[in-house]
């Protein structure tokens, strides 16, 4: 079973776009994005005062609102072996009892394995290959070395807890965290879904057609690429940014110091005021005369 929630960890909207592209290829058309097999009720997890639902006024009435959904489908990969897909708003409240509500949906339909898939913004440019951390709750789930060495004091989210409860219970669960250059978190970043599921692939040994996001990854890059063509500044941040990665994977290399002695890390908010206008950047009218689009 795959997870991805909505919400905490979801910078570049890889997870959401990640859930979006397997619903669409993981299912025929006559089931309409997969056979939902089991609801959670949202009521009683969700904070709506905090992430209001979206809902259309139209002249003098109001239609269309969008309820938050939590559910679990059931898709198949392009060799048609099949998969669940458990996706929707990452619960605000009552974390155990939503532990305990994916714990029976495991047992009742004899999961194996669950993946769990996120993203976060960090200092890195992209430029560079997109860097997943991975995680597991059955230290032989693990592929290689992993990229911290020490230990971190993190916010929890549903999902992390998700993955204690589900060891403790003895049931295997592991996940990858893909780092999002952070100058990037507010756009759709498709190259960060592609690094994701690329690792789904070889953990949970589907197959996945990643060509509908191939030339969405391309079409980001070659964006980004000309508006840093004609914003030198912004373009001097990624250089230093990339400096800074070159570095670290230097020292990792050679093992010795993952820290620069003379090259520090540009500090936030001096990231902060070089990209302030990143975003309007992207999505404001262009040379020609067009207009960006945003994607997210």
């Amino acid at each position: 079973m795959i997870v991805a929630l909505d919400g905490f960890l979801d910078a570049g909207s890889a997870g959401a776009l990640a859930c979006s592209h397997l619903a669409r290829t993981g299912a025929s058309s006559a089931e309409g994005g997969g056979v939902v097999v089991a609801t959670f009720d949202v009521d009683q997890l969700h904070d709506y005062r905090a992430r209001r639902p979206p809902m259309t006024f139209a002249r003098d009435h109001y239609e269309g609102y969008e309820p938050p959904r939590l559910v679990v489908r059931l898709l198949h990969d392009v060799g048609g072996s099949p998969y669940l897909l458990l996706h929707g708003s990452e619960p605000d409240t009552r974390w155990e009892a939503f532990c305990r509500g994916v714990r029976e949906v495991i047992e009742r339909l004899g999961v194996d394995l669950v993946v769990s898939i996120g993203s976060v913004p960090m200092a890195v440019p992209h430029t560079r290959p997109i860097a997943i951390t991975h995680h597991a709750n059955n230290p032989d789930l693990l592929v290689g070395e992993g990229l911290w060495r020490g230990e971190l004091r993190v916010p929890s989210s549903a999902q992390a807890l998700l993955e204690v409860r589900l060891g403790e219970w003895g049931l295997d669960a592991q996940g990858f965290v893909a780092h999002v250059p952070h100058y990037l978190a507010q756009l759709e970043y498709p190259p960060a879904t592609i690094a994701l599921l690329e690792q789904v692939e070889l953990a949970a040994r589907l197959t996945i057609d990643l060509a509908e996001l191939t030339p969405l990854a391309a079409e980001r890059e070659e964006e980004i690429g000309r508006y840093l063509a004609a914003n030198a500044e912004v373009a001097d941040v990624v250089a230093a940014l990339e400096q800074q990665y070159d570095t670290f994977a230097r020292a990792e290399a050679e093992g010795s110091s993952l820290l620069a002695d003379d090259e520090p890390l540009p500090t936030g908010e001096e990231i902060g005021q070089q990209f302030e206008q990143f975003l309007a950047g992207l999505e404001g009218p262009d040379d020609n005369g067009g207009s960006g689009r945003k994607e997210g």
